[in-house]
């Protein structure tokens, strides 16, 4: 697990120290590409590190406009964000997900299941407020330029908004936690979303005391992260092949396993 992170570090480092010339300033002279790479990396999916103080509204604000600044299909923006800091409908939501959650539990071997005992799942009532990303396929319709043959661009679209709004809260000093836990019909009924909206995320949002260094899921030793070299084809689909170290655009030739 350590030696995944030390990866992502040394990764950073070395995009963030070549050479990319005057057009990687920002307007305060600072390094637009260390920054957004220090962003990615930091990144963390937040549960138990909020200091649930009261936010900023002027921060919320930018957090919001960052993920409305997002691509979409079409320019169709399907996505609508519902701020919630009612805490009688957040436990209505921690009650609801401790069930889904024990619902998986009960699916695991007795490793997994002690395993899983550890791995806190969300962070709602610990974080200053939840914000949930929703999908309207209708926005922009009946003709959705780009989405006719390809139905779910418009749900791509609204995850691209929700990693624009992580990566803010990241450069922020803020933590941002996705709840998976869930069935859509409970948080539709919940939020009273018309019917044909869709709950994509709950999000858990808020300052934080840090960020950890290594990601839950790997700490707790859930799964491992895999290399970039499992994961990249050349071309076509390749199976048991990976790429090498010498002569490919990612530094090597592909080679067999």
């Amino acid at each position: 697990m350590s030696g995944s992170s030390e990866n992502l570090e040394r990764t950073s480092r070395d995009v963030t120290g070549a050479d990319h010339g005057s057009n990687s300033k920002t307007h305060d002279g600072g390094d637009v590409l260390s920054a957004f790479y220090d962003a990615v990396y930091r990144r963390r999916d937040v549960r138990g590190e909020f200091t649930g103080e009261a936010v900023d509204p002027r921060v919320l604000e930018r957090l919001l406009e960052a993920a409305h600044a997002a691509p979409s299909v079409g320019l169709s923006q399907p996505w609508d964000f519902i701020v919630v800091t009612s805490e009688d409908t957040r436990r209505q939501f921690v009650g609801h997900i401790q069930g889904e959650r024990q619902i998986f539990a009960d699916s695991l071997d007795p490793e997994q299941a002690r395993r899983f005992s550890t791995i806190k799942i969300d962070g709602v009532l610990e974080s200053s407020v939840s914000i949930i990303v929703t999908y309207s396929p209708d926005r922009g319709g009946p003709h959705v330029l780009g989405r006719h043959s390809i139905a779910d661009a418009g749900l791509y679209s609204t995850c691209l908004a929700i990693e624009n709004l992580w990566l803010a809260c990241t450069v922020e000093g803020w933590g941002l936690g996705w709840v998976s836990f869930y069935r859509e019909e409970f948080v539709s009924e919940l939020l009273g979303l018309p019917a044909a909206v869709r709950p994509v995320a709950w999000l858990c949002v808020g300052p934080v005391r840090f960020l950890q260094e290594v990601p839950d899921l790997e700490r707790h030793g859930w799964r491992e992260r895999s290399s970039l070299a499992s994961v990249v084809h050349h071309d076509r689909w390749s199976p048991g092949v990976s790429w090498g170290d010498s002569a490919s655009p990612l530094g090597g030739a592909v080679r067999s396993n």
